[in-house]
């Protein structure tokens, strides 16, 4: 028989005896562990002493390693282990770590650790109650650039933490989910298995995301969304996103798929107030990003079963104890307990076929997911096309079509400064002119009426421009919009809007009226009066960066954010292109442009006595507004509340300038008529 011996150590170094392993499961990613563990024997820091397979074959690891059926068997034979390492289906870790404690071994317990919250619990009285260890499989967290990440957010390089968010963009053919009886499925015979890419093959980005938000424990998570999805024809998702706000208020997204057009390594995103830090775990680089400049660091990474070992010998602190994943196991717990996930449409997929393989891809999947965690959303959300409806209210119909629909803001993340607004707008020959949290700005929402400065108070999202730090700070200074009451009838809707302060104050009230009417067969008329009283007997102070001292930057009252466009022409009356028109006060202005699905045309005009001037962007983002408050900020008072009105056609197609005064001559002969 072969002995294996160890390697002698240096003169006056005591001989350690290898710690005696056993391991659980020797197919599948068993193999993975089984050549760390021979790598171990070699360095005398191990023996593989036994291992339990429902394969039995006792010539499988050679003539010194026995082979068992189960732990049982193992037990029965009188060999005694240190540590028992698992590796095998989801389903069956409770009962396989139970068993490893009861023989008094610690455990190295692959993720994720168990099929449900109530095992969890189980098993961390299990081994508190038997004085072992249980570490947790998530090699992400031996990674040293956790340290490093901890290091930068101590150090306030990026500033006080922001947001975290995970971005898995992977890609599996069809015989990913047939590989084993379990893959792909939700249950099986009643018994809880939850494979699914958020709790197993992008579980890593899910874990390492709550590590660095710091949710280690349940007790951590104060708020929990899931969002499944499938594009293939299994029982679990391969396309979800999950929403954790921490208890710290930190908020996390992660934005998972099994069905990217191209296979790409996961990655971490840690926002903070002055920059940001990306770990690429799988490759442990870190790139932070902060006023100083820019850095790359790629840093080594402990072996969670070496680490296992010195835990045992000289008390260092297991890297991923099973109790730090309590975090990760509420989230598990909501996928496990959610509906089962929305089958995606086909005509939303498109399938790949290489070598054999055949594959689902979502096309534009990628900015989805890039999207979600920026914007701290759901693709439902985001409006995804594949996704289930957002949180909606009424609808306007002009000539039997659907040309806009009230978007409760409901879903939008705090920093974002919730409010109800229109989304999609679209022309009477259904071409989108709006968009909702697009990368550049996430706070942008449609169309809708918002402020940067209300009484110092933020209702527009993202960051604040003050006259003090002459620049964009994040403040926690996010309010958010509410409605109070609407009466929808015909052409018209009336609302009652409450602008809350993050206290919970009511600042101001806004009375609110959209009318919608036809104006020919291809343009109809949005319209809107807004008016902002205080909700209390003192005056509200009403700004924007302009009257915050930044030169041009008046934006705020009425705003339209539109989709990506091309050919843009930006022109009023009398001026032409982004430069003129911007700060004009010309009665009427024209965007015109094409966009996906066609060209279209918004000509904006105002419908009372202010000269608000208009503010426009195209060159960066395609945006247009009228600014309440261009450089100076106005007052709304109890009896003195600010008044705005605007209309705006939307029309098919390019129009110029003699054809925008022929339509708004058609459109004022409608009104009156």
């Amino acid at each position: 028989m072969h002995v294996q011996t160890a390697p002698v150590p240096p003169a006056g170094l005591p001989r350690e005896v290898p710690v005696r392993v056993c391991l659980v499961g020797i197919g599948g990613f068993g193999e993975r562990h089984l050549e760390n563990i021979r790598r171990l024997e070699d360095e005398g820091r191990v023996s593989l002493v036994a291992a339990v397979d429902r394969r039995v074959d006792d010539g499988a690891l050679g003539p010194d390693v026995p082979m068992f059926g189960d732990l049982e068997q193992l037990r029965a034979a009188g060999l005694a282990v240190d540590v028992v390492v698992v590796s095998t289906p989801i389903d069956t870790h409770f009962e396989l770590a139970l068993a490893a404690l009861d023989l008094g071994a610690d455990v190295l317990l692959e993720k994720p650790p168990v099929a449900n919250l109530e095992q969890f619990g189980r098993l961390l009285e299990a081994a508190e109650d038997a004085d072992r260890l249980v570490q947790v499989g998530f090699q992400s967290l031996g990674s040293h650039a956790l340290e490093l990440i901890d290091q930068v957010l101590a150090s306030g390089e990026i500033g006080r933490l922001r947001a975290v968010g995970a971005t898995g963009l992977w890609s599996r053919d069809t015989d990913y989910f047939t590989r084993s009886p379990w893959a792909g499925r939700r249950r099986i015979g009643g018994v809880d298995v939850v494979d699914g890419v958020v709790t197993n093959p992008l579980a890593h980005a899910v874990m390492t995301a709550l590590r660095i938000a710091g949710a280690r424990t349940a007790e951590d998570v104060a708020l929990l969304r899931t969002e499944l999805y499938r594009a293939n024809a299994i029982e679990s998702d391969d396309t979800s996103v999950v929403q954790v706000r921490t208890a710290a208020g930190v908020p996390v997204t992660c934005a998972l798929t099994l069905c990217a057009d191209q296979q790409q390594d996961p990655f971490i995103t840690i926002d903070g107030t002055e920059g940001q830090a990306v770990l690429h775990y799988t490759r442990d680089e870190l790139t932070v990003s902060g006023p100083g400049g820019t850095r790359t660091i790629t840093s080594g990474r402990t072996n969670l079963l070496e680490n296992l070992i010195d835990a045992r010998r000289h008390g260092t602190a297991l890297l991923c104890p099973l109790a730090a994943t309590g975090a990760f196991m509420r989230v598990l717990d909501a996928v496990r307990t959610a509906p089962d996930p929305v089958p995606i449409a086909p005509e939303h997929v498109r399938w790949h076929e290489e070598s054999g393989a055949r594959r689902a891809v979502l096309p534009g999947v990628e900015d989805w997911a890039a999207r979600a965690v920026k914007a701290q959303s759901g693709f439902a959300g985001l409006g995804a096309p594949w996704a289930e409806p957002a949180p909606a209210g009424e609808r306007f119909v002009v000539a039997g079509r659907e040309v806009a629909q009230v978007r409760t803001g409901e879903d939008v993340a705090p920093t974002a400064s919730p409010r109800p607004f229109l989304h999609p707008v679209r022309t009477l020959g259904g071409v989108t002119v709006t968009d909702q949290q697009p990368l550049d700005h996430v706070w942008h929402l449609g169309v809708c009426t918002a402020l940067q400065d209300v009484d110092g108070l933020n209702f527009w999202g993202g960051r604040t421009y003050t006259r003090e730090a002459r620049r964009y700070v994040w403040r926690e200074d996010h309010g958010h919009v509410v409605r109070v009451a609407a009466h929808h009838a015909g052409d018209r809707l009336d609302e009652e809007l409450a602008w809350t302060g993050p206290d919970g104050t009511v600042v101001l009230i806004e009375e609110r009226r959209w009318t919608f009417r036809p104006v020919h067969e291809h343009a109809w008329e949005l319209g809107l009066r807004f008016r902002l009283s205080p909700a209390g007997d003192r005056p509200v102070r009403l700004g924007s960066p302009g009257s915050n001292g930044r030169v041009g930057g008046g934006y705020g009252g009425f705003f339209w954010r539109l989709p990506a466009c091309a050919d843009a022409d930006v022109f009023t009356a009398d001026a032409v292109g982004e430069e003129a028109v911007h700060g004009s006060t010309s009665p009427w202005l024209a965007f015109s442009a094409d966009v996906a699905g066609g060209p279209a045309t918004l000509v904006l005009r105002r419908g009372d006595d202010a000269a608000d001037p208009w503010f426009v962007r195209h060159s960066g983002y395609p945006g247009v507004g009228l600014a309440l408050a261009w450089d100076a900020a106005v007052t709304t008072t109890p009896t003195r509340p600010v008044e705005r009105e605007v209309r705006v056609l939307v029309v098919d197609g390019r129009l110029d300038a003699a054809r925008v005064e022929a339509l708004l001559g058609d459109a004022a002969r409608g009104r009156d008529a």
